[in-house]
């Protein structure tokens, strides 16, 4: 019997404690003292358990590095920033996802483990998703204008449709965060949590 086939898959980007929680290390997604914290988590949860009822699969992305850092290029300023706030160590509490966005068993759940911006870029995402036969995405994470936009850039290239669930993204300022989305609408539709739940089952 050939496998189920999921035309609809959700990916969630980096819900990890070491950018959303307030003791996290990285601050590109959510400023320390920030209000809209609260308000990205739970249009997260939102997401993550909608697409459970729905039946649809999950793989949440997420990004750790070696204690040593040996695996993490320094050819950007974002990483080399990592790897002065000894931010994302494998095995370490911050690389660990936020506990009320953490993966549930369930064999329509996946964890990929990345280093790099895509969240494609060297992993088997692309893998998992051709398997589950799927080719609509319904992507969200933090922070909107690194992992977000890169990931949905590189779907795009490789013949995925996206949808961006705008409200369960952050960027540490509003204006990157709509500048994201601004750009972001050239390869992928733009739409609140609610909102992107109808434009995916259309999808199906």
């Amino acid at each position: 019997m050939a496998p189920a086939a999921y035309p609809v898959a959700v990916l969630a980007l980096h819900y990890q404690n070491e950018v959303l929680h307030p003791d996290g290390r990285i601050r590109v997604g959510v400023a320390v003292d920030d209000s809209q914290r609260s308000r990205v988590i739970t249009r997260a949860a939102r997401m993550l358990d909608g697409a459970r009822v729905r039946g649809w699969p999950i793989v949440h992305v997420r990004i750790a590095f070696r204690p040593d850092y040996a695996d993490c290029p320094r050819n950007t300023p974002i990483f080399r920033q990592t790897v002065a706030l000894g931010a994302v160590r494998e095995g370490e509490w911050g690389s660990a996802f936020l506990e009320a966005l953490a993966p549930q068993e369930s064999p329509r759940e996946f964890v990929i483990t990345h280093a790099r911006i895509s969240g494609f870029a060297g992993t088997p995402l692309e893998q998992t998703l051709h398997l589950l036969g799927t080719r609509h995405l319904l992507v969200a994470g933090v922070a909107t204008h690194s992992v977000v936009e890169g990931t949905v850039r590189d779907a795009a290239d490789r013949g995925f449709s996206v949808v961006v669930a705008a409200d369960a993204c952050a960027a540490a300022r509003q204006d990157t965060h709509d500048a994201a989305l601004a750009s972001m609408a050239l390869v992928a539709d733009i739409a609140e949590v609610d909102s992107a739940f109808t434009l995916m089952e259309g999808r199906t």
